[in-house]
């Protein structure tokens, strides 16, 4: 799936020269990680949108596996829900009408956050703190504005009304899921570099 490998993406570094089949588990086992953070949810009463922990995993993912496979991890997670597989959030319609109900627009976002993520680090020339943190906030502006933007139209609220339900209440969350990633990123690099005994 990758033809160069980068100096700043975690599995380019674990796997340098990964094959189509490597590249291929590689999705798949990112579109079951966001599966299963899916399913930590905690619905909230005034908003259609429930607290989850998959805009972590695509935060992770887009870090760890790079734009193109974290972009292709996260459409092939919008298959497996639209298809009806139980992987969305068990929260909220299942398989197609969840992609075409009220959080919409989020889960649609994450192919595109993910491949931003990804991309960014890319094309660093070193990992930096400061270029994650701008990936990750770029990555979370994205889903953010689709899911709230599409929140509105699906559901007839205002702007406010829709902020307010859409946007307002996870701000506390994704920084906690930033913080997160900021931790669990520098850690493994350090962990890889360490047992390298570069």
């Amino acid at each position: 799936m990758r033809n160069s490998t980068s100096q700043t993406i975690l599995l380019d570094a674990v796997l340098p020269g990964a094959t189509a089949l490597q590249n291929l588990l590689l999705v798949v086992a990112g579109s079951l990680l966001v599966a299963l953070c899916a399913q930590l949810a905690v619905p909230l009463p005034f908003s259609p949108v429930p607290v989850t922990g998959q805009t972590f995993a695509v935060l992770l993912l887009g870090a760890t596996l790079g734009a193109r496979r974290s972009a292709a991890a996260l459409l092939l997670y919008l298959a497996e829900g639209g298809a009806g597989l139980p992987v969305f959030a068990p929260v909220g319609a299942p398989g197609l009408a969840r992609l075409l109900g009220p959080t919409g627009g989020y889960l649609w976002a994450y192919p595109l956050a993910a491949f931003l993520v990804g991309k960014i680090l890319e094309t660093s020339l070193e990992r930096r703190v400061a270029t994650l943190i701008t990936a990750l906030l770029a990555a979370e502006a994205v889903i953010f504005s689709y899911g709230t933007i599409w929140l509105k139209h699906v559901t007839g609220l205002s702007w406010q009304q829709a902020v307010q339900a859409g946007l307002l209440p996870f701000l506390p969350g994704e920084a906690i899921k930033m913080m997160l990633v900021g931790l669990c990123l520098p850690a493994s690099w350090w962990a890889l570099e360490r047992r390298r005994g570069i």
